[in-house]
Parts: C-alpha cells; structure tokens; sequence
C-alpha cells in the first residue's frame, strides 16, 4: 500500500504541474511543454520479482524513463539452500522503481542497436521469502553439523524503502508500435532481516540455529537482489 500512496502522490504532483505549467514561461522565453508529462509507451513485465508493469516516456533517442511496480505471491525456484539447509520457498514480492533507461545507438538506424540500453533508478522494495525445511527422512543438518529438529520455518525480508538499481536491457520494436524486452539487473539492498523457528531441537541445536539466522543477516551475497524480466510494450 505504501508504494500505492507513493505513486499516487507522485501523479497528483504531475497533474499539478501540468496545470501550473500552461502559462509557465521560464526567464529564457522557453515556453513549457507539457505533453513530456504524457506518457509515451507503456509495457507489461514478469520475472524475478513478480508482475506488474510500467509507464514509459521518451524524452529524446538516447534518453527515456519507466515508472513501474511489480508485485504478486510468485516464486521461480523452488528451493533456496543455507548452510546446507535445503528450503522449499514462497516469495511475496512489492517493488515499485523509477529508472532512467541510457540508449548508447538510439539514432542509429538499426533497430536491433536501439534497443540496446542501460537502466539506472532507485526502487521502493519491500519483499518477503516463506521458508520452510523439514526432516522427512533423516536429520536436518545446518553447516554439516546434524541436529534434531523435525523442522525449521522462517521469513527473510528485504523492507529497504528506497534501494538503488543498476540493469542492462534489450527493448526492440517489432513496428511502430509494438516492442518487447528483457532487462537483467540487481538492487543493492542491504542485508535481510531473518525470522527462523524450529520444531524440536536440543539446546545446542538452537544455539547452532541463532548462528544460521545471523549468516543470513549478515552475509554479503544476501545484499544484492537479482533482477530479470522479459515484457512487451506499446507505444503510441
């Protein structure tokens, strides 16, 4: 909801602008334009971190902008592995960006060489993985050190607001109108914040447990949330 009240509020300040900026003249004599507010493009996106879509507008062939949300209960693996603890995973993802997509060829007269281009943005996150291990045969082992735990659950959660973003992409037009795309990139977004629990266990199993949670929290690869989404889009 609060990426909702976010874009909102961004919309109500462009519709105030574009108001304001009918009899705007600037000291230069450059009189605003306000059709750059209208969007230029739109596009629907799935991937890593759910579905959803975005607004896009194109202020030249080098430069353009996608204001976008994604979101939904999705997963695309099946398992996370931690210390050797395998996890069935639910992922429940929130994210709404901002990013500025950089056209190195955006004039050239290949297609194919437009569609080349580098994002930049920052991004709202606000995502949550349902973990769940269970024995079924055999014992649970955590760092390769067995335990008695008949099951481990827990929550890991990216709640960064603002994290910045850095991806490469390929977004052709097939006409004039119709495109496709696919971006890869990553979120810097800081450690998650980990919630284990466990069924059964001894003492020093749940000490041994303390110790798996803070790994999560504090391991470096756990910083960066990967990116990857394919799309198609419309322009007008």
């Amino acid at each position: 909801m609060k990426i909702l009240r976010t874009i909102l509020a961004t919309s109500l300040l462009v519709s105030a602008g574009t108001a304001m900026a009918d009899s705007s003249v600037i000291d230069d004599g450059y009189i605003f334009d306000q059709n750059k507010l209208i969007p230029t493009g739109v596009r629907a996106e799935v991937g890593t971190t759910g579905y959803g879509g975005a607004l896009l507008w194109t202020a030249n062939p080098y430069v353009g902008l996608a204001l976008g949300y994604n979101g939904g209960d999705i997963s695309w693996s099946d398992d996370l592995s931690v210390d050797g603890v395998k996890y069935d995973m639910d992922m429940d993802n929130t994210l709404g960006y901002l990013n500025a997509e950089i056209r190195p060829w955006g004039a050239s007269a290949n297609r194919w060489a437009q569609g080349v281009y580098v994002a930049a943005g920052v991004g709202y996150v606000d995502t949550e993985y349902g973990l769940k291990s269970t024995a079924k045969s055999g014992e649970i082992e955590i760092g390769g050190k067995k335990t008695s735990f008949e099951s481990l659950n827990g929550k890991v959660s990216y709640d960064n607001d603002i994290a910045p973003y850095l991806g490469f992409g390929f977004a052709p037009k097939l006409n004039k109108n119709w495109g496709v795309f696919g971006e890869v990139g990553a979120y810097y977004t800081g450690n998650p914040t980990a919630r284990l629990t466990a069924v059964g266990g001894t003492t020093a199993d749940r000490e041994l447990l303390e110790d798996h949670q803070r790994s999560i929290e504090q391991d470096d690869k756990y910083q960066w949330m990967p990116v990857g989404k394919v799309g198609v889009s419309y322009h007008w």
